[in-house]
């Protein structure tokens, strides 16, 4: 049995995944969605300790494919590193990732970390990021675009500027980085330098939302992957 434990990226929940998890479910697959959305100034550690308590509950002798998407690819690895043994395979989805100390201010242009940082300050009480808007993530179909900005929240500025805390185990895990096309950041490059196979596939960032069928296909495929080619 595989076990896909999904994580959504910053100012989403566990919801992003909702039109991906049927179709892993129709293929025989288990999943698990933790929630990063509490409430508070949590950072990234916090996170990533919310994380490695689902692979805690995932059963010794199942398949563990570890999925962060855009800011949970941080998150991912360094629950990855805490928990070398127990994930098998970790996909990123659009996602930001770099070595230890790496923090997303650290990967992130720097007009991206002026604008998040001026956002937490004149309208977040200095310490969180009010959710930008549908169309910053790719979103332009009106109803959907509705959807998605009645459930996205504010998210705290420290998981973004925390570094993330690595030993190297995680570097042991094969990997996939998707990155979606056209390119918005250089997520194919975050892949590319930690050794994983990148795959391009056409949507937006929240391609999880637009295009499930053909996202949860290469989910799929990565479960027969070993460093970073599918085994026969």
């Amino acid at each position: 049995m595989t076990t896909f434990v999904l994580v959504h990226g910053a100012w989403h929940g566990p919801w992003a995944w909702d039109r991906v998890v049927p179709l892993l479910h129709a293929a025989g697959a288990r999943t698990l969605t933790p929630d990063l959305s509490t409430p508070g100034d949590h950072g990234l550690h916090d996170h990533a300790d919310a994380v490695v308590a689902a692979l805690d509950t995932v059963p010794d002798d199942d398949e563990l494919v570890l999925v962060g998407h855009s800011y949970a690819g941080l998150v991912v690895r360094e629950s990855a590193d805490a928990r070398p043994d127990a994930v098998d395979h970790i996909v990123l989805v659009d996602g930001w990732a770099g070595p230890d100390g790496a923090s997303l201010v650290s990967l992130a242009p720097d007009a991206f970390v002026q604008a998040v940082r001026a956002a937490a300050e004149t309208r977040g009480d200095g310490w969180r990021i009010p959710a930008p808007p549908p169309a910053a993530f790719g979103i332009d179909d009106p109803d959907l675009a509705a959807w998605l900005a009645g459930r996205t929240l504010a998210q705290p500025l420290r998981t973004f500027t925390e570094p993330t805390r690595l030993s190297g185990a995680v570097d042991r895990i094969p990997g996939t980085a998707i990155h979606c096309t056209p390119r918005t950041y250089p997520f194919d490059r975050f892949g590319k330098d930690l050794g994983y196979r990148t795959r391009a596939l056409d949507g937006p960032h929240d391609v999880m939302l637009t295009h499930p069928e053909p996202l949860a296909r290469m989910l799929l495929e990565a479960r027969s992957s070993k460093n970073g080619k599918r085994e026969v």
